[in-house]
């Protein structure tokens, strides 16, 4: 037997990631939970909890709380009276609060990556080497921005408390891209959670009280919609912020209309993947693998609408059946899985529903031979051939791991499917003629393009779509935008770097007299946030992960906090001695 035939034949082996982090922070909390209100936690509400529970065995691990109206109201009061403060507080000031959350996020990466697959069942190396490096990729880059308001947006002033509703597919990583804007531009935050998936919100709730962010600065309520539309409704909120559905957000855009409350959008799509017969189909599978199956095509640019040139289109179908064959679906902590487990039965009842419609619709369907864990909210990676244009799967937004594939013939054909479509959130162009792609791409109506790659995203470049996909950016200086206004000249409230142009201050009562309770707080200066290292080969050595453990004082204080070492700090130390 030749090595090529043992490697063809051999079985991958589990590779769980422990539970056991997760598990110890949810029992320190005897697994129920309350609100975040002011630097302070809501006690758990007895008559008003709810499950959350793991997709991957559909058993519920943690109770949360629905949020009453009294709480919502007390939230976005926190909100207000830590807005002066906090608006004026100096850029500086609150760029290190920003860069003391992305390190905190660091050094707990492996208990938020847990608990995050815990709670929506994504595959651990999805939330492990994706989502926790992006979450704290964007509070690093705007603690930038914190610093640099004053000279890169002179004129331009926080709006206020800022409501901001979060969905379920990336949960703390929708909370990172909505926060960080919020704060580097001195605006307070309520925000709620998708009530599927709260955990991880409540968790950085916790980090915000670990590195002494002013209270009220940031308030998190969980519940339902009902939670959600109180929000949306509250007169002493400036802004609404939200990422979901098509359907919810037209709902917050009737509801908020003349309002005056600013609102930004980011809805569903149903993103083309377009592939051009003299691409490299075998990146072109790698990237499809990346566009749909990824999260178990629960992400809402996903490329769930496959695109292909004629002449390539059977080699390319029988090329992406093979790599499904190969794809793994099961426990979401087992590190050598590639599809996770569905987040809710709604949703996989959603995405039944819709398999069964193509294929009643006449499209064919296509899926491996192997079976899907019975134990949880499994499915399988699907493929449909011989989709129309105007099928329900090639129009409505499916968000599963369900890629329906067209043919066309000339670019003119692509860019006119791509865009038969009411959605412009993202596309994907997969050429070797770089002219032909900037060209379709430019003709492509979404908001954002990728050429030769997929699901590309950054803190540094803006995202969003607009059509059905809703408006308004996030990331980059144009998602800035979104969370200020232009000053509003004398009476209101400073920038804390001698502007005396901002948002209207909320301490200010109706005969002008302001309320003491609510005077801006001076902020001092927090400490710098340093990583704690090892002792290796004579100096010090930078631990391989953000991972630290806490040590503690005879008290019980926490004194301070030591880097976890790993392997290879050994095997350098080893290989270096003489």
């Amino acid at each position: 037997m030749q090595v090529a035939d043992i490697l063809e034949t051999m079985e991958y082996g589990p590779a769980p990631e422990s539970a056991a982090p997760a598990n110890a922070w949810l029992d320190a909390h005897e697994r129920r939970f309350g609100m975040f209100v002011g630097g302070e936690w809501t006690a758990p509400g007895d008559g008003r909890l709810f499950d959350s529970v793991n997709p991957a065995n559909g058993k519920p691990f943690a109770q949360l709380t629905q949020a009453s109206e009294e709480e919502v109201e007390r939230a976005v009061a926190a909100a207000q009276a830590a807005f002066e403060g906090w608006s004026q507080a100096p850029g500086h000031v609150r760029a290190r609060y920003l860069y003391a959350l992305a390190r905190q996020i660091q050094k707990h990466a492996r208990l938020l990556a847990v608990l995050e697959t815990l709670d929506n069942g994504k595959p651990i190396r999805e939330t492990r080497d994706i989502d926790i490096p992006l979450v704290a990729r964007h509070f690093y880059h705007h603690a930038g921005w914190a610093q640099l308001m004053a000279s890169e947006l002179p004129g331009y002033a926080p709006l206020g408390v800022v409501g901001q509703i979060i969905p379920w597919n990336f949960p703390l990583l929708m909370l990172a891209w909505k926060v960080a804007p919020a704060l580097a531009m001195g605006n307070t935050v309520v925000l709620k959670p998708a009530e599927w998936t709260s955990l991880t919100a409540l968790l950085f709730a916790e980090i915000c009280q670990e590195i002494g962010l002013p209270p009220g600065v940031v308030n998190i309520v969980t519940g339902d919609g009902k939670v959600g539309e109180r929000i949306v409704n509250h007169p002493g909120i400036a802004k609404i912020a939200f990422t979901g559905s098509t359907e919810v957000g037209k709902l917050i855009r009737a509801a908020t209309a003349g309002s005056g409350k600013k609102i930004s959008l980011e809805l569903g799509g149903k993103s083309p993947f377009v592939v051009f017969d003299d691409a490299d189909l075998d990146s072109v599978v790698e990237g499809v693998v990346d566009a749909i199956w990824f999260n178990q095509g629960q992400v809402c640019c996903a490329g769930s609408r496959l695109l292909v040139q004629e002449g390539v289109a059977e080699r390319l179908n029988t090329r992406l059946r093979a790599r499904m064959e190969k794809l793994r679906v099961g426990n979401p902590l087992d590190k050598a899985v590639d599809i996770g487990a569905i987040v809710a039965p709604a949703q996989l009842q959603k995405i039944e529903r819709l398999v069964a419609q193509g294929q009643a619709e006449g499209a064919t369907l296509w899926q491996p031979s192997w079976a899907c864990p019975t134990d949880g909210y499994f499915f399988p990676p699907t493929l449909f051939t011989g989709v129309a244009p105007a099928a329900t799967i090639a129009q409505v937004e499916i968000f599963g791991p369900v890629l329906v594939a067209s043919t066309f013939r000339t670019p003119a054909e692509a860019v006119a499917l791509a865009n038969n479509t009411r959605f412009g959130l993202a596309a994907s162009v997969w050429s070797e003629d770089i002219n032909q792609a900037l060209d379709i791409a430019r003709q492509i109506k979404a908001g954002v393009v990728w050429i030769n790659c997929t699901n590309q995203f950054d803190a540094a470049a803006g995202f969003g779509g607009y059509r059905e996909s809703g408006y308004g950016r996030e990331g980059g200086k144009e998602g800035l935008y979104e969370y200020v206004r232009r000053g509003m000249g004398d009476g209101v409230l400073g920038m804390g770097n001698g502007d005396t142009n901002g948002a209207a201050s909320p301490s200010k009562s109706k005969n002008g007299k302001g309320n003491p309770s609510l005077s801006p707080t001076p902020y001092s200066l927090p400490p710098i946030d340093r990583t704690p290292k090892n002792y290796v080969g004579g100096k010090q050595a930078r631990p391989d992960s953000g991972y630290s453990r806490p040590g503690y004082g005879a008290g019980g204080q926490q004194i301070g906090e030591v880097g976890e070492g790993k392997r290879s700090l050994a095997y350098r130390l080893t290989f270096r001695a003489p």
